[in-house]
């Protein structure tokens, strides 16, 4: 019987931008995580065939009664599955979510599949991941990865950003007289 299983990533949020666009990697092949796992490649290929990048969801810690965002690409390449997505920051949750991994709070990815094919390595005492149907990805606060980094992260709000700063600023100066 197959499960749902969760991967959780690591990634940098060195490059914090504007649009609430962010790219990354939400698994990195051949690496056993904390839950001693081993995504192999080309273990995605089959869901990613069926089911398209807007059709995986875009998460916070796994929570399905909230998304925060959309994935506009998943692609598998040489180093791992690389998705690019944007948060949405007209709700509460992504513009929360965007804040969170601008200041680094929240750093990792997780990914969320049904295990379609597995073997056991015993020599590396891991679960050898060869076929996923991924559900999810999702924006996670411990990852157990720590080799899938985003590279970054956008907002195209940048002047109502700055503006509420310096509204913020101003009324510490305020407070301080």
């Amino acid at each position: 019987m197959s499960t749902k299983q969760g991967t959780v990533v690591e990634f940098d949020v060195k490059a914090i931008a504007e649009d609430g666009t962010f790219t990354g990697y939400a698994s990195v092949f051949d690496v056993i995580d904390s839950h001693k796992d081993s995504v192999q490649r080309g273990s995605f290929q089959k869901s990613l065939a069926k089911r398209p990048a807007a059709k995986v969801k875009m998460l916070r810690g796994h929570d399905q009664s909230e998304p925060i965002g959309v994935w506009k690409s998943i692609v598998e390449d040489d180093r791992g599955l690389k998705a690019a997505g944007q948060l949405i920051l007209d709700t509460a949750r992504g513009r929360e979510t965007y804040a969170l991994m601008k200041a680094g709070a929240l750093d990792g990815l997780s990914i969320g599949f049904r295990t379609v094919k597995d073997r056991m390595d015993r020599t590396k005492g891991a679960r050898i991941l060869e076929e996923l149907d991924l559900w999810e990805i999702s924006a996670v606060t411990f990852p157990s990865n720590s080799e899938s980094t985003i590279q970054s992260v956008k907002s195209s709000d940048s002047t109502q950003f700055r503006a509420l700063v310096e509204a913020i600023n101003s009324a510490r100066h305020s407070l301080n007289k």
